[in-house]
């Protein structure tokens, strides 16, 4: 699946997005293994208050099934204005 990174999350990880082959159920799963991987996905994931995340460009949770997605997008809340 497609993971795309953006504003600070990307600055951390240092990627604006990656193709991961996951095993992970929820998001919260595939979290815990990018957070395992290296320590700049461990510090971009570190407050998992300060992200929100979309599948397939739909705002969800971080409990949700992660079945059928093609697309993982993480970022921080947005802010109007």
């Amino acid at each position: 699946m497609d993971v795309l990174y953006f504003a600070w999350v990307r600055e951390r990880i240092g990627l604006p997005k990656e193709k991961v082959e996951t095993q992970a159920a929820t998001v919260g799963d595939l979290v815990a293994e990018l957070s395992a991987r290296e320590e700049r996905y461990a510090v971009a994931f570190a407050d998992l208050s300060a992200l929100r995340v979309a599948l397939d460009q739909e705002l969800s949770d971080f409990d949700a099934s992660l079945a059928g997605v093609r697309e993982v997008a993480f970022f921080p809340p947005m802010t109007g204005g």
